[in-house]
């Protein structure tokens, strides 16, 4: 849930562009503009509850662009990006060899995916970030649904011809043989040696403590990210009958795995979080810069957050929606994490094979927005729905699944019952407990001191239904929050800009 946003935003719709004019320095009028264009609604003129949901929607959904300052990232190029794919088309088509047949099929693919992606970036939303720049959120959604729509398509094959499609991806994967197969695991867990503890400071290692240190900031709790260590490795042991990778010893499990990578990667996420909180986000145009450092420093700070919001996922006045919403993540969190697992028994592949990496790497990209959105549905009361990348991430995650379960048939016929039961009941148990906790600690250290979420249950005094009195002075959209916050004039006395000091 990092908020890449503010950057330049190319190839819109010339009403998009337009709207989006509105954004560029000085314009501290646009939420007035945007909110009466709502309300006339064309046709029909839209209740204030209709122009309220609307917003909060576009936040997450088609987040906008704030102080545009260099202008040919954010013009359309449509006619030029349109003469450009002609002539590219018409290169592969005929001036390349097709004369064998394989790269063809190679070449095809690859356009198709291209232009598709063309497409995405002409047609798609940019979600709820807009940094480095929001052309790259619309190609990771445009991925997604190419994802999606290829899980469709397998589904629907069967075993003889989903091993075809992968023997022609990498003919090396008919050689391949499962992990558990080669591999013991658990065995003389009574011998405790140092030989055999930093034996397991590997790769993976590693990969295990950065990739919950990624968790924790999009997550941004102590709480869930110790509540989803937690379960998962009880998820593990209710697992363990169907994967026999996820026995481990008690040492392993507890002190590296829980402790160590798991622990370790939530803090450093966590202290992260705490830095990216304390700073001061006042960005002003690289043009403004004057010296070759600050100009590229500038840069480089682009695919940096534009700003960052203090995230409660729960609070003494939640409703009883909002703990099964809290579940359901849970849930479909250790879904997710499932399918890595499940995907490389079933269909046979090593996890340092490209089809295991790429999709570990790609997964944890489209979490990004996907959580955002998550976070927004389950704690703005004025978001009706879930973004549409955040649509997209259910979708796979359940389609995974069923490609799973439709190819592993015989794998699940082993299937204990009871153990998927004990499962759901002991993730429900500890998310409760969890939650119960995170109320007690909010209860008894009064986060106010700390400053809430933007997003409350309850009537939030910086909503659109509270802005009367904002419309006079400028307004501040933060990046990354559903909320529309009141910029004071003392915050013009940041002593940094862009995170650098004045040059």
């Amino acid at each position: 849930m990092p908020s890449p946003g503010g950057g330049g935003d190319c190839l819109q719709e010339e009403e998009t562009v337009s709207r989006r004019r509105c954004l560029s320095p000085g314009g501290g009028a646009w939420l007035p503009r945007l909110m009466a264009s709502m309300y006339s609604g064309g046709s029909h003129t839209l209740s204030k509850d209709d122009v309220n949901y609307r917003m909060h929607f576009r936040m997450i959904n088609e987040q906008q662009v704030e102080d545009i300052t260099i202008d040919f990232f954010y013009k359309p190029h449509t006619i030029t990006l349109l003469t450009c794919t002609v002539l590219s088309l018409m290169y592969f088509a005929f001036a390349r060899d097709d004369g064998n047949p394989d790269s063809n099929i190679w070449v095809g693919v690859i356009l198709v995916i291209s232009f598709f992606l063309v497409i995405s970036v002409l047609a798609f939303p940019n979600g709820p970030f807009t940094r480095p720049h929001p052309a790259i959120w619309r190609m990771v959604f445009g991925l997604s649904v190419l994802y999606f729509l290829f899980l469709v398509f397998i589904i629907f094959f069967n075993w003889d011809q989903v091993k075809q499609l992968m023997y022609w991806l990498d003919p090396n994967l008919r050689y391949a043989k499962r992990e558990a197969d080669v591999m013991e695991y658990a065995v003389n867990c009574h011998v405790i040696t140092w030989e055999r503890i930093l034996s397991h400071f590997d790769i993976f290692a590693f990969s295990h403590f950065w990739g919950w240190g990624m968790k924790a900031l999009l997550i941004r709790s102590y709480g869930l990210c110790w509540t989803i260590s937690i379960t998962w490795e009880l998820t593990e042991l209710f697992f363990m009958h169907l994967l026999p990778n996820f026995a481990e010893c008690w040492w392993d499990q507890v002190i590296l795995d829980i402790l160590l990578c798991n622990g370790g990667g939530i803090w450093l996420g966590m202290t992260v979080c705490r830095f990216l909180e304390m700073r001061t986000y006042h960005w002003a145009s690289i043009k403004d810069i004057h010296t070759t450092t600050g100009k590229i420093k500038r840069a480089a700070l682009q695919f940096t957050p534009a700003s960052w919001t203090y995230v409660r996922w729960f609070d003494p006045k939640s409703s009883l929606q909002r703990v099964t919403g809290v579940y359901l993540f849970m849930i479909i969190w250790q879904l997710t994490e499932l399918n890595t697992f499940f995907l490389k028994h079933i269909f046979v592949f090593p996890a340092c094979h490209a089809l295991s990496w790429c999709r570990i790497l790609f997964v944890g990209i489209i979490t990004a927005p996907t959580v955002r959105q998550y976070y927004a549905y389950l704690t703005d009361t004025q978001c009706k729905r879930v973004g549409t990348q955040c649509w997209v991430f259910g979708a796979i995650a359940f389609l995974e699944a069923l490609a799973c379960i439709k190819f592993g048939q015989d794998l699940f016929s082993k299937t204990q019952v009871l153990y998927v039961i004990l499962w759901l009941l002991c993730v429900a148990f500890i998310t409760f407990l969890c939650l119960y906790g995170m109320v007690w600690y909010a209860e008894k250290y009064d986060l106010k001191e700390k400053g809430y979420s933007d997003w409350d249950d309850g009537n939030d005094a910086d909503s659109p239904d509270h802005m009367t009195e904002g419309f006079k002075g400028d307004l501040d959209v933060d990046e990354d929050s559903s909320a529309i916050r009141n910029r004071g004039k003392g915050s013009v006395k940041n002593k940094s800009i862009n995170g650098l000091e004045s040059q």
